[in-house]
């Protein structure tokens, strides 16, 4: 191991001061791409929020008799084309902001991989590190009974997002037959294979990115065998991304989790790092050369894919990036100023919405696969992902080569499209 070496004009709406709202970032976004299509600023006053939005409180009794109550979000932004579906997280930093601007988020996943749904997103505002496994279980119970009645299987789908997994989804889908006295696997997606789930799901974001990964670089003309990539975040899906890269022949040259950055000029041993993490995903807290993630992100590399936490791109940075190809696995990685400055630098970016629909995709598949009652094969998820998201990718980069836009508008633009001629069609605008 060794340590590492160490613009564009805001859009006017925007002000002369970078947004890192979430929420706000993202409603300037959605109004530029309803503008360039065409629509009315009616339909942008739809979108800018979701339809709904419920705060819920969750008494849970603790292990030694007390009772903590913990706040709960769930928002379903819009269900114009079909029921809404997002995933369900657990972190402290859980806000209400950030659950509408995600729920916006899966809204333009679902438009851009062209999915029968609109958008959610729910969370509890919790460590679930500092509860034990029964008190888990209680919280997740708790927040199914508070929210029943607005979700469904027609109606809204949640699924794992961070810090919750198919065990977590499981006692949800539990809960739920109990209330409705009738089993209902398509209520939520996300499950043990046994109780419903699709084969590839638990892989499934970090396959999309490695889908569109690679699409991009045939695109920028670098072969990902040999190539160096950087990965910030080694959760669930930046791990699997360091593993798939690293089968694909790739060179990955630097990985962090919380704690800090691995480099290495030379390339990594993945697999070594893999079995060396704890519970929780963190690895560098055994190494002691280590560096920043913030000189992660600038270290000097083909591709770099952030799979952490929002806004670790930025107008303050964005100029000293050295990657060919920026990949966002995670969302809102980069802010709308930094990939203005990214984008005339000759950046390529693969927008979050666009780069981590794998995850809903599969998602789909799943319920899809619960309705029916017939379950498909590893192959044939794979091969359904592999051309759900290579399509996907191809509207996106044409959308920005006819309308003369950045990738991140055109995401958007493809992603919003579906939504508001769905809308139009009802009647509603």
């Amino acid at each position: 191991m060794q340590t590492s070496p160490s613009g564009a004009p805001s859009e006017e709406r925007l002000e002369h001061k970078e947004n890192l709202n979430v929420l706000t970032s993202t409603q300037a976004i959605i109004r530029e791409a309803l503008e360039k299509l065409g629509y009315s600023e009616a339909m942008y006053e739809l979108f800018k929020e979701p339809l709904r939005m419920i705060t819920v409180r969750i008494p849970v009794r603790m292990d030694d008799g007390s009772v903590r109550v913990f706040t709960g979000y769930r928002a379903q932004h819009n269900d114009a084309v079909g029921p809404t579906k997002g995933g369900i997280r657990f972190h402290p930093d859980v806000t209400e902001d950030e659950v509408k601007a995600l729920s916006i988020w899966m809204s333009l996943k679902a438009g851009i991989v062209d999915l029968p749904y609109g958008g959610a997103k729910g969370g509890i505002v919790v460590n679930p590190a500092e509860l034990s496994f029964r008190e888990l279980e209680r919280l997740s119970r708790g927040y199914v009974r508070a929210i029943s009645q607005i979700v469904g299987p027609n109606k809204d789908i949640p699924a794992p997002d961070v810090a919750t997994n198919s065990q977590i989804m499981a006692w949800m889908l539990d809960e739920y037959s109990r209330i409705r006295e009738h089993d209902s696997p398509g209520f939520i997606t996300g499950k043990p294979l046994v109780l419903g789930g699709s084969q590839v799901r638990e892989t499934a974001t970090a396959r999309g990115v490695t889908i569109v990964l690679r699409e991009a670089a045939r695109k920028v003309g670098i072969p990902v065998e040999g190539a160096r990539v950087v990965i910030q975040g080694f959760g669930n899906a930046g791990s699997y991304l360091a593993k798939f890269m690293h089968d694909a022949g790739a060179k990955v040259i630097g990985i962090s989790d919380v704690y800090g950055g691995l480099y290495d000029e030379n390339g990594l041993d993945i697999d070594s790092l893999l079995e060396k993490r704890d519970s929780f995903g963190m690895v560098t807290r055994l190494f002691k050369n280590t560096i920043t993630n913030q000189e992660l992100l600038e270290l000097d590399t083909d591709i770099l894919i952030p799979a952490a936490v929002e806004n670790q791109i930025t107008a303050h940075n964005a100029p000293n990036i050295k990657a060919k190809i920026l990949v966002e696995a995670a969302n809102g990685p980069t802010t709308w100023e930094a990939t203005q400055i990214l984008t005339e630098r000759g950046v390529l970016i693969v927008p979050d919405v666009l780069a981590s629909a794998g995850g809903v995709t599969v998602s789909y598949f799943e319920w899809v696969q619960n309705n029916q009652g017939y379950y498909w094969t590893e192959e044939e998820v794979m091969q359904k992902l592999e051309q759900t998201l290579v399509k996907a990718f191809h509207n996106v980069v044409r959308m920005a080569e006819t309308r003369g836009v950045n990738m991140r508008l055109a995401a958007y633009m493809v992603g919003v499209r579906k939504m508001a001629e769905a809308v139009r069609y009802r009647g509603w605008v």
